[in-house]
């Protein structure tokens, strides 16, 4: 059984199957979800310091802050779809 992980910058990875969604962090509730998520022991930090661009709901509850945008962790998502469908050959005509 083969896990799809995504990757969320520095070398941080995320299961594919547990993300529910990817959120931008500059509305003030997303604020307030990152604050009672740290309160509840569910905020994983995976920015390294840096600026949080990304905030990252899972299926059990976490909440993951990213520095890497939304849209490059979405594509990133979606482009693992695309390498594994054209992993297969593709079928000849002859």
């Amino acid at each position: 059984m083969s896990h799809k992980l995504i990757n969320i910058g520095f070398g941080n990875v995320v299961a594919a199957a547990r993300i529910v969604a990817i959120i931008t962090p500059s509305s003030a509730p997303m604020k307030r979800l990152k604050e009672e998520a740290r309160q509840r022991g569910k905020l994983i930090d995976a920015t390294q310091g840096r600026k949080t661009r990304a905030i990252i709901i899972t299926d059990s509850d976490h909440v993951i802050l990213s520095a890497v945008q939304p849209i490059t962790v979405s594509q990133r998502f979606f482009d693992e779809d695309d390498d594994k469908s054209s992993s297969q050959p593709d079928e000849v005509k002859v």
